[in-house]
């Protein structure tokens, strides 16, 4: 149906020059406070946004952009689908860990800031006139997925992902706020029915219930935004991932066969994709920011990369991982010590007990101590050649 008025026109010019940049799908919505709002007032009350601090902090503005945003009236969402056909290894391809698919390319902060940049180009050009226009992916106050929801995007699934019918759930998000008066998409309805394969599928029961996650127990928040050490209790939980997860968008069945993607620049990096552990425990800080510069993995830093990388070989078990682990447990950060004792007292064994010894001798941090101490009270007793303290 071709437009019949000026907002339903603009909207349609939008939508294909939105389409020309390459994003995916393109939606429009209101500038109005999101749908979700109070929900999520609730959702920071509850505690489950853990130590992401800036989440409370900008609270109000996430609540209400108008009270920043005064001059904004339409909202425009894009998607741009990240995913690349590779597979998680199997158990027989030695110590190898996972990363999150999104964060095996370039980090997707610039790749999709380019392209809304050239959109709003685009549209001042095809206007002829100054288009008033702030762009955010992923960084500013801004609660994206109701306003991609409300844009018609795509639908809140169970497991607080937004789920497209056309590309599934592995797409980023990005919005461009615009004094223009657009007409506004139709929202998607829930198609998740009675399924609930991503609730029953994650391995740290982080989900409260359908459409409430608390960030605190899930894999993603515990390598990636959780700054000190990963509860005792949820490491072996989380298995062999480094960084961020996937597990509850492998199971989703809008995920069977998503399309690929198009942008080369988000297949994995060499080494990225089901990367080898032990070489990365090895980077020195120099080293780290050289492999992983504009990669996503940045956000994490070294330390906490490094203590995701211990926890997973511990989940592995393997004793060739431990002369890795030894050579940790003299790591500059404490944060990386006490992991690399705990994974050491999983893995257990004579050389392992042998390497928590020595360093419970010159350990200077306290926390570290306390994690060698119960990593060798984990022991059977026979590895232990002096007596357990206590």
């Amino acid at each position: 149906m071709e437009p019949t008025t000026e907002p339903e026109r603009l909207a349609r010019l939008v939508k294909d020059l939105g389409r020309q940049q390459g994003f995916d799908l393109v939606g429009i919505s209101p500038a109005s406070p999101p749908p979700h709002e109070a929900s999520f007032a609730e959702w920071l009350k509850e505690g489950y946004a853990g130590e992401m601090a800036y989440l409370p902090r900008t609270e109000a503005k996430r609540r209400h952009p108008g009270s920043f945003l005064p001059w904004a009236k339409s909202v425009i969402s894009v998607a741009l689908n990240y995913y690349s056909p590779f597979q998680r290894p199997t158990s027989n391809e030695g110590l190898r860990g996972w990363i999150a698919r999104y964060a095996w390319g370039d980090d997707y902060h610039g790749i999709m800031e380019e392209r809304l940049a050239a959109l709003h180009r685009a549209l001042e050009e095809a206007l002829a006139h100054p288009v008033r226009a702030r762009p955010y992916v992923d960084a500013g106050p801004v609660l994206e997925r109701d306003f991609a929801a409300r844009a018609g995007i795509g639908w809140f699934g169970k497991n607080t992902n937004l789920l497209s019918t056309e590309i599934g759930s592995y797409f980023f998000l990005g919005e461009l706020f615009t004094d223009l008066d657009l007409a506004p998409d139709t929202p998607i309805r829930d198609r998740c029915g009675q399924c609930t394969l991503c609730l029953q599928a994650c391995p740290t029961n982080a989900f409260v219930g359908p459409y409430v996650l608390d960030a605190r127990r899930c894999i993603s928040y515990l390598t990636i935004e959780l700054k000190g050490a990963i509860p005792r209790d949820l490491r072996p939980l989380v298995g062999i991932h480094v960084f961020g997860c996937d597990i509850c968008q492998e199971v989703c069945p809008y995920n069977t066969k998503p399309p690929v993607s198009t942008e080369a620049a988000f297949f994995p990096r060499e080494g990225l994709h089901a990367p080898d552990l032990l070489p990365l425990l090895a980077l020195t800080e120099e080293e780290f920011r050289t492999r992983f510069r504009n990669s996503p993995i940045t956000r994490a830093k070294r330390r906490g990369f490094f203590r995701n990388v211990c926890v997973a070989l511990g989940n592995l078990r393997d004793p060739s991982a431990i002369p890795g682990l030894t050579a940790a447990l003299a790591d500059p950060e404490p944060l990386v010590r006490g992991h690399a004792a705990w994974a050491l007292g999983q893995i257990g064994g004579a050389a392992a007990a042998a390497a928590l010894e020595a360093a419970a001798s010159r350990e200077p941090d306290p926390a570290v101590r306390e994690e060698i101490q119960a990593a060798l009270a984990a022991l059977p007793a026979q590895s232990v050649s002096t007596p357990r303290p206590g």
